[in-house]
């Protein structure tokens, strides 16, 4: 396939040929959705991992003629997948390595998953150009109900457990909730079950979304919270944003579609959150995490205590009875509770207090999965995602004896001389064993320690 340059300003964007790309001609399928919105319209999906699937399956459902991209040349085509192969179409294909660039240019849409940085295939030249480019989390809203309320969350530690607490609440009280984002259910799942779905079958009200920094790259139109939650910021993935305000910019987006009758929760006391935010204040409801109007935690006494008196919220919530283990998930469950709460769907504060035992984190962080005879606890924490939240989730289990899981991925930039894990060699003091999983390389950090490797090799 000859691939054509791109040519904008005074830059040529060269585009290589291969020897020999993997392309899957169209596909068609019978066509018969009730809301195919898309219909006799072009759609390209760039990046094929979970979320561009689920993208590429909501824009065949939607009734598009679909292209999905993807450098990754080892990828299985598509098109006999049989997610795929069930949704009703009128076309369908992969192309799988290098690509002409006008795959791009003459889709009507392209909808672009969140580990493909815009500086490539064009990208920002497309967007800029007026072309209809979209992250996945945009298409996805587009297409669903007006009605269904979104609670969206994001922050560099904590998204997982708060956004899990937040669904969990929510379905206690019997309100039809959708999970997912970041978390690991794409967005566009929801969407596929709406468009696929008759009409009158749609029970979906709330939507609670996990967003990272790489979802918020493209601004959204479509993708409108009732409530946004940035819990914190510290330094992570930089080697994208290069810069923190860049990175709080990216978060802080969550804010630019809301109304003066949205709660808008925010991490109290960060320079660059409170720079990037500025832009959007008076679109929302501000409320400070650690502040108030906001919520502020008493950790010995096991008590958050709310006052939003924008929106009416004045209550505490119990925090004692929780099981789910560490201090910071008092902070996790606290925003969970203040985020319900201002969706407006009849659920207080009040209500909340009743399910605090009931929550349970995710799988893989700080989760106890034995306690053994002599008394040791055994713990999960392989999915932490940077040093800070492995040491808060750590915190929480001082002073007791535990064998403890951990992994993750060190990122060390350029010019830095550490990777942060020595910080680390306090709070495990005194536990029993130390075994680490993927490419959390502690072992010379700890060395001294009793610990293992994921093969059961001592080290």
């Amino acid at each position: 396939m000859e691939l054509l340059p791109l040519n904008y300003g005074n830059k040529t964007l060269p585009l290589k040929s291969p020897p020999s790309p993997k392309i899957t001609c169209f596909r068609t399928i019978r066509a018969c959705s009730p809301r195919q919105d898309l219909k006799g319209r072009t759609v390209a999906v760039v990046g094929l991992g979970i979320s561009g699937k689920a993208a590429a399956r909501l824009a065949l459902a939607r009734g598009a003629s679909v292209v999905g991209i993807d450098q990754d040349e080892s990828l299985s085509s598509l098109e006999h997948n049989p997610s795929f192969m069930v949704l009703n179409s009128t076309g369908f294909k992969t192309v799988l390595g290098s690509f002409d660039w006008n795959l791009l240019n003459d889709a009507d849409v392209v909808v672009v998953s969140p580990g493909v940085p815009l500086e490539k295939y064009g990208l920002s030249y497309l967007l800029q150009s007026g072309k209809k480019v979209m992250s996945e989390l945009d298409f996805a809203a587009e297409a669903l109900p007006k009605s269904v309320k979104i609670l969206a969350v994001t922050g560099t530690n904590g998204k997982s457990t708060t956004v899990t607490f937040a669904g969990q609440m929510l379905n206690h009280f019997g309100i039809d909730t959708f999970v997912g984002g970041n978390l690991g259910t794409s967005l566009s799942e929801a969407a596929i079950q709406h468009v696929t779905s008759p009409a009158q079958e749609c029970k979906l009200k709330v939507a609670v979304v996990e967003v990272s920094s790489y979802q918020m790259a493209i601004p959204c139109v479509y993708f409108r919270p009732s409530v946004s939650v940035v819990l914190n910021l510290t330094p992570d993935h930089l080697e994208r944003h290069k810069t923190m305000l860049d990175y709080a910019e990216h978060k802080c987006r969550l804010f630019s579609h809301m109304t003066n009758a949205k709660l808008g929760l925010l991490s109290f006391g960060n320079q660059h959150l409170d720079e990037a935010v500025k832009k959007y204040w008076n679109k929302f409801n501000p409320a400070w995490i650690g502040a108030f109007p906001g919520l502020e935690i008493d950790t010995e006494a096991k008590i958050a205590t709310f006052k939003v008196p924008d929106i009416g919220i004045e209550s505490q919530l119990q925090l004692g009875s929780m099981r789910a283990m560490g201090k910071h998930n008092y902070y996790n469950a606290a925003v969970a509770a203040l985020s319900v709460a201002g969706l407006d769907v009849s659920v207080h504060i009040e209500d909340i207090n009743s399910t605090i035992e009931k929550l349970r984190p995710p799988p893989h962080r700080m989760q106890v999965v034995h306690k053994d005879i002599h008394g040791v606890t055994w713990v999960d924490d392989s999915k932490a995602t940077n040093v800070e939240a492995t040491y808060a989730g750590l915190m929480g289990l001082k002073g007791q004896k535990s064998v403890i899981l951990l992994g993750g991925l060190a990122k060390v930039l350029v010019g830095q001389v550490s990777n942060g894990f020595e910080e680390l060699i306090e709070p495990l003091t005194g536990h029993r064993c130390v075994i680490t999983v993927r490419e959390m390389l502690l072992l010379d950090t700890f060395r001294g320690f009793r610990s293992h490797d994921s093969s059961g090799v001592v080290r």
